[in-house]
C-alpha cells in the first residue's frame, strides 16, 4: 500500500473516532496500529503521526479503555509496545458494557420517580439502550459462532 493511501487510511479513521467524540489523534493512532504489522513503541506512534508523546500516551489510554488496542508492558523496562486489539468486536463488547452501566444508573432513577411522563420518558431511555445492548449481543454472538 501506498504511504499516500495508508496516510489517508490513518486520517479516516481518525475523522470517524473524532465524529463519536473521540480526539482526533487517537483515531489516528487506532487507524495506524490497524495497519501495523507488530506492536508498536509509543515513540515509533509518535514519529510516524508527528504528534507529542503525550498525545500517543492519552490517545493509547484512551484506546485501551474501549477495548480496542492493547498495552503490551516490556519487562525490565519502562518501554511499553501497543496492538491494536480484535476491532470492531471490541468496540461494541465496551460499549455494550458503557450502556449496561447507565441503563443500572438510569434504572436507580427510577425509583426516584412516581407515575407520570418522566417516568415514562426514563423507562423509554432504558428500553432503548436495552435494545441496544440485546440486539448488539446477538449480533455479536452471531459473529463469533
Amino acid at each position: 500500500m501506498s504511504a499516500t493511501r495508508r496516510g489517508a487510511f490513518i486520517t479516516s479513521v481518525g475523522d470517524l473516532l473524532a465524529s463519536w467524540n473521540l480526539p482526533h489523534a487517537t483515531g489516528r493512532v487506532y487507524g495506524l496500529l490497524l495497519m501495523t504489522e507488530e506492536p508498536a513503541s509509543l515513540d515509533a506512534i509518535a514519529a510516524e503521526l508527528d504528534l507529542s508523546k503525550g498525545a500517543v500516551s492519552t490517545a493509547v489510554r484512551q484506546l485501551n479503555s474501549w477495548g480496542l488496542a492493547k498495552v503490551i508492558p516490556q519487562p525490565g523496562s519502562r518501554r511499553l509496545l501497543v496492538e491494536a486489539t480484535g476491532g470492531i468486536e471490541s468496540l461494541l463488547e465496551a460499549s455494550h458494557a458503557r450502556a449496561r452501566t447507565l441503563i443500572a444508573a438510569l434504572r436507580d432513577g427510577e425509583a426516584l420517580l412516581g407515575p407520570g411522563p418522566a417516568q415514562d420518558r426514563l423507562q423509554d431511555v432504558i428500553g432503548l439502550f436495552a435494545g441496544y445492548v440485546d440486539v448488539g449481543s446477538e449480533l455479536l454472538d452471531r459473529h463469533r459462532r
